[in-house]
């Protein structure tokens, strides 16, 4: 059978770098390329500086699902043919396509020459820590929502989380896993404003465990990260909310 060949990338998009961490407020993501489309030049990495990207599942969904053999290794591909809803399907083709261009593009080769493996566990020490890459000069996390996906590249560890905000009953439920003075914070608040919070202290959360590399393995109540305006960043740090569309709230923690 012949492969279908990568049609030549169109001129690359002058898009701005990421934004580095201001001293509050959120972070804005750059939205990534299509995939038939060259990458901007990827500025270098520098400490305490993540590069955020914002893949939208319909925007990539028809050049990634006509080119994922090309830019997906065979394990990423049978992973993507397990999830039944095709939604989901394209968001995790989506991801890890924009994934694997992100860093290529950063370590000079091709996307499917990228190769990840899985850091020792933290608490366990077993082989099923956060992915990482083999000489371990070069970080990355993303996470993904049906729709969207985000991406972070760091020259450090660093996590990412973005997730829908949740419905009020999700709230109730799940408000005993926080830190207790979390969830002191969200009964505090009136009940319609008890989901936005519950996403952005929930976001900011996983993206920290995620950076630690032991993900909801860890007790998700141990550490504060706050449910306010303004992240709790936990000592030696960065912990950042990320600017997202509506109906989303999603975060970054970068150690520092």
């Amino acid at each position: 059978m012949i492969q279908p060949v990568l049609p030549p990338p169109a001129p690359a998009p002058v898009l701005p770098p990421p934004a580095p961490p201001p001293a509050s407020g959120p972070l804005v993501p750059a939205a990534l390329p299509l995939l038939t489309a060259a990458l901007p030049v990827l500025p270098g990495l520098r400490p305490a500086r993540p590069q955020l990207w914002l893949v939208a599942t319909e925007a990539h969904r028809e050049t990634v699902g006509r080119y994922a053999s090309l830019v997906l290794d065979g394990t990423e591909l049978a992973r993507a043919e397990e999830f039944r809803r095709p939604g989901d399907r394209a968001t995790y083709l989506c991801a890890h396509a924009g994934l694997r261009r992100l860093l290529g593009a950063q370590l000079g080769i091709a996307p499917r020459a990228v190769s990840v493996a899985r850091a020792p566990c933290p608490c366990c020490g077993e082989p099923h820590g956060r992915p990482v890459l083999p000489d371990g000069r070069l970080h990355f996390s993303l996470s993904h929502c049906e729709g969207l996906s985000l991406i972070a590249l760091a020259s450090t560890p660093v996590g990412v989380d973005i997730e829908r905000v949740p419905p009020p009953h999700t709230v109730a439920e799940a408000g005993e896993v926080l830190h207790p003075a979390e969830s002191a914070e969200l009964a505090a608040l009136a009940p319609a404003r008890r989901p936005d919070a519950f996403a952005r202290v929930w976001t900011r959360k996983e993206a920290y465990l995620k950076g630690l590399g032991v993900g909801l393995g860890a007790d998700p109540s141990a550490d504060y990260v706050g449910s306010g305006p303004v992240p709790a960043a936990p000592a030696g740090w960065l912990l950042a909310d990320v600017l997202v569309p509506d109906g989303h709230h999603a975060a970054v923690a970068l150690r520092l």
